[in-house]
């Protein structure tokens, strides 16, 4: 396929996933139960970090964690206190445990708290175009308090090549208003324009299939590689190209 056939093939393949009948099998219907922006946010930023593995799997245990934050996410972030954290102390999901969640919660209130919270603390800076610095920054920021070193690993650092594909995906469902009723577009000072595609086995594959990708390693060099390549499909909003890939991925086998 030449570009303009590529084009033509990919945004057939966006209208047919990007609709509301996608939530129905994807994690981001957890944060759909929310009405609240903060809340939206941190069902989003809990189930996006536990988002791998068996889907059914995700959803199950995210909901499992909301009902564990009394369905109230922002409130039991802000308002906990160290005794609260006991009733978390039965969840895991794979590697992410009990430990984990609880750290989780209490760097959110540091970071609501002390930072304005997360749409603020992960602004893409000055001339920047993707959010490799602003994930580095999260991380930072999240860490900074006192915490068991085990839990570092459950935020990637882009500086340390990784490709994020959690946190990616997250942002894609604050940053990007789709007008479809799937990806939330709740975070207006930031541009789909610097969004990266959550870059996993699936979208890598047909990315690659496609040539779109020649990298074989999924890591910020090929999301870099791959950012480049959508940005000329659709320069202000080239992660809409993830519901292509994912779909033609994990739906059709392509």
């Amino acid at each position: 396929m030449n570009q303009k056939e590529l084009k033509e093939f990919l945004d057939e393949k966006v209208i047919l996933y990007n609709n509301q009948k996608f939530i129905d099998s994807d994690p981001i219907q957890i944060p759909h139960q929310y009405y609240k922006k903060e809340d939206i946010e941190i069902a989003a930023f809990l189930t996006a970090t536990i988002s791998w593995g068996n889907r059914k799997m995700i959803i199950k245990n995210a909901s499992k964690l909301m009902s564990l934050l009394d369905n109230s996410p922002y409130d039991f972030v802000i308002n906990h206190q160290e005794s609260d954290l006991k009733s978390l102390e039965n969840f895991v999901h794979r590697t992410f445990n009990s430990t984990d969640l609880q750290q989780f919660i209490k760097s959110l209130q540091h970071i609501y708290l002390n930072y304005q919270g997360l749409e603020k603390v992960m602004i893409v800076k000055g001339k920047e175009t993707s959010y490799k610095n602003a994930i580095h920054y999260l991380k930072k920021v999240f860490f900074e308090i006192s915490h068991q070193q085990r839990t570092q690993k459950h935020i990637s650092d882009p500086l340390k090549n990784s490709a994020a594909k959690r946190i990616n995906m997250f942002l894609r469902w604050m940053v990007r208003n789709d007008k479809a009723g799937v990806d939330f577009g709740i975070w207006k000072t930031h541009s789909p324009a610097n969004l990266s595609c959550p870059l996993d086995v699936h979208s890598g594959n047909v990315a690659r299939k496609l040539k779109l990708l020649l990298r074989k390693q999924n890591d910020w060099k090929a999301l870099a590689e791959l950012d480049h390549k959508l940005r000329k499909l659709d320069k202000k909003d080239p992660v809409k190209y993830d519901f292509a890939l994912f779909g033609l991925g994990v739906f059709e086998k392509f």
